[in-house]
């Protein structure tokens, strides 16, 4: 999950010129086994949610390149984010859906159980050296829906000058990351800033501290997600943490953080144009403290999949599945990642990007091992995160105990 709303990327400039010198070879792109057909195809339709800029040019740029290595024009439809399900819903019913389609990764679980996709390995998509939560992120039922070209997640951003005058050290543990909040914490400057509003966002912050300490999704109410909740709630009990972070979106912790009344905070890639625009802002990123030294650091999938609708066309469905296997060929995803700052979802691409790119270091390693929310749940998933968002208001508000909440919430 990134931001709700993405702030301003680089300029376009560079992300067309990242796509001027592509090669687009058929071998890169894939070509589709699918049933033959003796129509001739010359244009498909596709659907996504990139309607602001740079993104917006950038992504179609990318699918221009894509149909015309397919051999065909694309015909290109953009719609708010909030908009997508409910007209990809109405499509199917109608059977009016697109030739292409994306989703946001947690949103492929209920488009899938409708029958409204195709399993890519119809048409011979390879899904090699993705990595594991990226597939799991496009999986329904064992079977491999939709692909990621880059993927996302948050960490730990740190004001390096802030932090060098206090004397602290980036935190790697949850003790450190206590002492460290408590010390940075003077006047109205906030040791750390986080998001814990009662939406998927608030969910989505929580899940790193939950998942590295071991709690799971599936039952909340047990002793690691009640440890991760009792940290959450000393950090705003303490001060280290505003109270305003109950209602605080993604994009307001970055504000805090910019304008120096956060010294630390927990974010995403997607914030990096924004602070990359103060100048005199110094920042590195590590990983979101575990509770103990030795535990891995699990963090959240973000990121969009790509998808081969089932139109019942199977000539359309071929040169729809050549474009989703282009999008995501080894030069495409290190060009959009590093354009969107995103992250290659192949690990073979994972240490030379982390290296040409080293503001996104931290985020690659964490792919690694990054999970996807629909993971273990599928399409109960959603119901399950507003348990979770829920239990940490209740806590975070003084209503009930970490521990009483969790078992509120799980018993909803």
């Amino acid at each position: 999950m990134k931001s709700a709303q993405r702030t301003t990327r680089r300029p376009l400039a560079l992300a067309v010129a990242a796509l001027v010198g592509l090669p687009l070879a058929l071998s890169a792109c894939g070509t589709s086994t699918a049933a033959s057909s003796s129509e001739a195809v010359t244009e498909i339709s596709v659907m996504d949610y990139y309607n602001n800029e740079p993104d917006k040019s950038f992504i179609g740029d990318a699918l221009t390149k894509c149909g015309t290595q397919a051999g065909v024009t694309i015909k290109r439809e953009t719609v708010p984010g909030k908009s997508l399900i409910s007209k990809v819903l109405q499509q199917s019913s109608s059977k009016t859906l697109p030739d292409v389609l994306m989703l946001d990764n947690p949103d492929l679980q209920q488009i899938a159980a409708t029958g409204a996709l195709a399993p890519l390995a119809d048409f011979k998509i390879s899904t090699d050296n993705f990595a594991e939560g990226v597939l799991s992120a496009g999986t329904y039922k064992d079977k491999v829906y939709g692909l990621a070209p880059t993927v996302n997640t948050i960490a730990l951003f740190y004001n390096k000058d802030i932090l060098s005058k206090a004397g602290v050290t980036p935190p790697t543990t949850w003790d450190e990351l206590k002492a460290a909040a408590a010390k940075l914490t003077a006047g109205d400057q906030y040791g750390l800033a986080f998001n814990a509003n009662p939406t998927y966002e608030g969910t989505w912050q929580f899940l790193p501290v939950m998942w590295s300490n071991g709690g799971d999704e599936k039952k909340i109410d047990t002793k690691e997600t009640e440890q991760a909740l009792q940290l959450w709630t000393d950090l705003v009990k303490s001060g280290s943490v505003s109270s305003s972070a109950l209602n605080w979106t993604q994009a307001d912790v970055k504000d805090q953080f910019m304008a120096g009344k956060a010294a630390m905070m927990v974010n995403g890639p997607w914030q990096i144009p924004a602070l990359d625009k103060q100048p005199t802002l110094q920042y590195g990123v590590v990983k979101i403290p575990v509770r103990e030294a030795g535990q891995t650091s699990v963090a959240p999938l973000g990121g969009e999949v790509w998808t081969v609708p089932q139109t019942g066309n199977k000539a359309r469905q071929a040169k729809a599945a050549e474009v989703v296997a282009c999008l995501n060929s080894d030069e495409n995803q290190m060009a959009m990642a590093k354009v969107r700052n995103t992250i290659p979802s192949k690990t073979t691409l994972a240490d030379k990007f982390a290296t040409e790119n080293p503001k996104l270091a931290t985020f690659t390693e964490l792919i690694k091992t990054a999970r996807a929310r629909t993971g273990e749940l599928g399409t109960e998933w959603p119901a399950q995160a507003t348990k979770i968002y829920t239990a940490i208001q209740t806590a975070l508000t003084g209503n009930a105990s970490p521990a009483d909440a969790l078992k509120q919430a799980q018993g909803q």
